[in-house]
């Protein structure tokens, strides 16, 4: 009297979520400590939908979005005020330097 296991069905919600891996690997080159957290919420995604946890699934997407395009924006934030920075002081060398 063996029954045969049937999968469950797949439900309303959708079944392509997105993971979000390359951002979260690029955003590793911008602030490393948060671009590892978006690396490891994007690497939980597929496992999720495999398993057939699509809020999970979701709700680790959504994590992996945060944090790499957090990642990217502090990244991005923290070059611009290198290149400020560095502009600024060179152009007060220059105003320093000037013969007449």
């Amino acid at each position: 009297m063996s029954q045969e296991w049937t999968p469950p069905t797949a439900s309303a919600a959708p079944a392509n979520v997105p993971n979000y891996l390359i951002p979260a690997i690029i955003s590793l080159f911008c602030c490393l400590p948060l671009g590892i957290v978006g690396v490891i919420f994007a690497a939980q995604v597929n496992g999720k939908v495999q398993a057939g946890d699509m809020q999970g699934a979701m709700d680790a997407s959504k994590k992996a979005k945060l944090f790499s395009f957090i990642s990217i924006g502090l990244g991005l934030l923290a070059i611009v005020c290198y290149v400020v920075f560095f502009l600024l002081i060179g152009g007060l060398s220059m105003m320093g330097n000037r013969s007449f």
